[in-house]
């Protein structure tokens, strides 16, 4: 029996973030055109929307959330490949092909990069095409767009 999901909605500046929790972790994160007033109704949504607002401000660089994915063996696989990307850097869809085991499941990696339910934190944002282009986001392209220009103003290296 799956544990029911609480879910509570935070502001950001690329709109409504619906946030939905289980008993094991964040299970779900997505970008909503549905203007909602913020709710958050829990202590670990409240400490997720704090690390989200860091983020959105440039000073979090790396999320420290319990994470429940949910989903296929080969979509778990590729969502962990995700979170390894560090901050400020991207991979093409092939380099994340290869490093799943399967260069030729390049249309898989990306079915399964589109249907990740924790945008942000698992950062699908990160992947891009081949020749650099901007391709599939499923908070729409404009968002991936500010992600990865919001990212690469803040990673930068340390001066010492």
């Amino acid at each position: 029996m799956m544990n029911e999901l609480v879910t509570g909605y935070m502001s950001s500046p690329l709109g409504t973030i619906r946030l939905k929790f289980s008993g094991k972790g964040l299970f779900s994160l997505i970008f909503t055109d549905d203007p909602v007033n913020e709710f958050l109704p829990s202590k670990e949504m409240e400490s997720c929307a704090g690390q989200l607002k860091e983020y959105f401000g440039g000073t979090l660089k790396a999320f420290d959330l319990k994470l429940d994915l949910q989903g296929t063996p080969f979509r778990k696989s590729v969502w962990i490949e995700l979170l390894k990307i560090k901050f400020g850097q991207t991979i093409s869809y092939s380099a994340l092909s290869r490093k799943v085991g399967d260069i030729k499941a390049i249309r898989a990696v990306a079915n399964a990069n589109a249907k990740n339910p924790i945008s942000i934190v698992v950062p699908c944002h990160r992947v891009i095409g081949s020749d650099g282009s901007l391709t599939g986001y499923a908070g729409g392209l404009w968002r991936k767009k500010w992600l990865l220009e919001h990212e690469g103003k803040y990673d930068q290296p340390g001066l010492f």
